[in-house]
């Protein structure tokens, strides 16, 4: 894992590159100059310590800067007859594209973004893994293309600026659509992508080389056990080959549920007395004990990280300023501090990222597998309108009543506005108040949603489709990429292996959702390996306390933020209904006026300390 910048008709600024992305290489800095074309690398070596140093270069034809692992690289080279001189997997992407050129990518099972410089045909090929666990960013305004690993680090170079429209995108979604981002001229390559830079003419072509909707909509025939078997082998030779590529020490995150327990179960069979570690807190949402049982079973070298939140608020900018963009997940808050403290012990860490959106982990599904609220019905929306209306708010998150509560609103919504209120559900209900046309901003998540719900997949699929292709894109995997190697820790993801990624989305729905069960199928695995305590527990992850924090820890920070002169919240939401969260005198749901604070928060911090900051220091 490491960090990668370049650019075409561009120099770079390698002191302000260090200055943002060294912790993501501490190990070895060295940067590649050709003609028009800039390339430096950041290393965190854990691969090959002495041979795999970059950017590497292939004779005098092809250099490469990669980020990433690609854990089959070894069997890559039987396959193809690669001769190679050192143990690194950065030489065998080169030797591959030498041999097959795009058509490698299919091959790869890895998380991984890699720039290749061809100076014979005076171009560049950059390319992003399935699940864009690895993160590229890049600005290009015609006259120049510059790209990087962090915003952050694009913002060290050019004078970017804002754009506002892309702001609403993220009150609704509580991220970026996609490869939108906060600023003008500047794009996020998207998972399963490539692009290539003609850098004589500075032609961008991009082009799609892998869709989870292909596998969605395939048909499967496994029965349940045959499904069950063929997990179990998929996962733990996923997890053996994460821990095999690394000449360091792997450990576990660990929480109180089934994805990372079974991630800690396999991997402990890997690796004598695995490290694992887990976040404990005061509040209803401590899973510490429940981890603690997996520890023990497994004899592991258990660590809990106990956070008080006690130095929240001098903690919560820095942390969130790091996103370089603004990001609604308060779940980034424990994610670093457990992160921070992985670091002491290990340098990689196994993870359960992406086991809810290929296996049917969050509750929002339930209500899917038995009906598809995306055609709509009006006899439906009008009956359950009714209802919701004569019926008190919910104000508990992990209740039945706030279950059903949500499900009546799916109910009244309509096309695109149900996804919006299943997932994140920020300003829903509430989206007048923004200072935009809907139409104008929604207008391409509209189209692309429209495209799904026009498929033959169920309801269920449909969602799970979306939530792999935008949340977990757009949020998950942002999170833990920040979290973690703002730590110079590297995070890897079992259940984002290119075989499961390829199997288990086109499972019958009943292996994911039966009755009010997510996860069956997991749930099944896990009875396998986990104490009965843990085999139902619901999702939760990495939960945080936010109605405590808007109401105690963070009010006065949020009120100074929203109500400064300058406050960016002033020019996206009507002023008066801020003003109506602050002393919170509407008749909002208490959960949901937490995440609206929280979101115009997170907003006001990268507004401040990153954009308006940035632009002092360019003038």
């Amino acid at each position: 894992m490491c960090g990668i910048a370049g650019a075409v008709n561009f120099k770079l600024v390698y002191p302000a590159l260090m200055g943002t992305m060294l912790h993501r290489g501490p190990d070895e800095q060295d940067g590649f100059r050709h003609n028009n074309v800039d390339l430096f690398h950041f290393r965190l070596s854990i691969l090959d310590i002495s041979g795999g140093k970059q950017p590497m270069s292939l004779g005098d034809r092809f250099t490469i800067i990669f980020n990433g692992q690609i854990y089959n690289h070894l069997e890559l080279r039987k396959q193809f007859v690669l001769q190679c001189k050192t143990h690194s997997d950065t030489e065998t992407l080169l030797m591959l594209y030498e041999k097959l050129g795009e058509q490698m990518l299919q091959h790869l099972d890895g998380m991984f973004v890699f720039a290749i410089y061809d100076r014979q045909n005076q171009n560049l090929f950059i390319a992003r893994d399935r699940a864009g666990k690895k993160p590229l960013y890049y600005y290009s305004d015609g006259e120049k293309i510059v790209f990087a690993s962090e915003l952050n680090a694009l913002r060290s170079q050019l004078p970017l600026e804002m754009e506002r429209n892309n702001m609403f995108h993220y009150l609704r979604f509580g991220s970026f659509y996609k490869s939108y981002t906060p600023y003008v001229h500047v794009k996020e390559l998207c998972a399963g992508s490539f692009m290539k830079i003609d850098c004589n003419r500075l032609a961008v072509k991009q082009q799609k080389w892998w869709n989870i909707n292909d596998y969605f909509i395939a048909e499967n025939n496994d029965g349940f056990d045959v499904a069950l078997e063929k997990t179990d082998q998929l996962l733990r030779e996923a997890i053996k080959n994460r821990i095999a590529s690394s000449d360091l020490e792997v450990g576990c995150f660990l929480s109180g549920g089934i994805d990372s327990g079974l991630v800690v179960s396999i991997a402990s069979e890997f690796v004598s007395k695995l490290k694992t570690l887990t976040i404990s807190f005061d509040g209803e949402y401590d899973e510490a004990p429940l981890a603690k049982k997996v520890a023990e079973r497994y004899s592991t070298d258990h660590t809990e990280v106990k956070i008080s939140f006690n130095n929240l608020v001098n903690d919560v900018e820095g942390i969130l300023t790091a996103y370089g963009e603004p990001f609604f997940d308060s779940s980034a808050i424990p994610s670093y501090y457990v992160s921070k403290a992985a670091k002491e012990k290990v340098t990689v860490v196994l993870t359960g990222d992406g086991a809810d959106e290929i296996f049917g982990g969050y509750k929002r599904y339930i209500p899917f597998k038995r009906y598809d609220f995306f055609n709509e019905n009006g006899i439906v929306s009008g009956a359950a309108s009714l209802l919701k209306n004569l019926l008190p708010a919910s104000h508990q998150k992990k209740t039945a009543y706030n279950l059903f509560y949500r499900t009546l609103s799916l109910a009244t919504q309509k096309k695109l506005q149900v996804y919006l209120s299943s997932g994140v559900d920020i300003f829903e209900d509430y989206q007048q108040y923004l200072l935009a046309e809907e139409n104008n901003y929604l207008r391409e998540m509209q189209l692309e949603f429209e495209q799904i719900n026009a498929s033959s997949m169920s309801g269920l699929k449909k969602i799970m489709n979306l939530d792999f292709d935008l949340f977990l894109f757009n949020d998950v995997l942002v999170k833990m990429d920040i979290a973690t190697m703002r730590n110079s820790l590297e995070g890897r993801s079992p259940f984002l292996c290119k075989s499961l990624l390829e199997y288990a989305p086109s499972l019958n729905d009943g292996f994911k959702i039966k009755g009010n069960t997510t996860k069956y199928l997991l749930r099944k695995l896990a009875a396998k390996y986990l104490p009965d305590t843990l085999t139902n527990q619901p999702k939760r992850g990495f939960e945080v306390p936010l109605k405590q924090w808007v109401n105690h820890q963070l009010k006065d920070m949020i009120n100074d933020y929203l109500t400064a002169s300058n406050a960016l919240s002033r020019s996206v939401l009507q002023p008066q209904f801020i003003q109506q969260l602050l002393v919170n005198q509407s008749k909002i749901p208490a959960e949901k006026r937490a995440k609206m604070l929280w979101t115009l928060l997170s907003m006001e911090v990268w507004h401040q300390n990153t954009y308006l900051s940035a632009s002092k220091s360019n003038n």
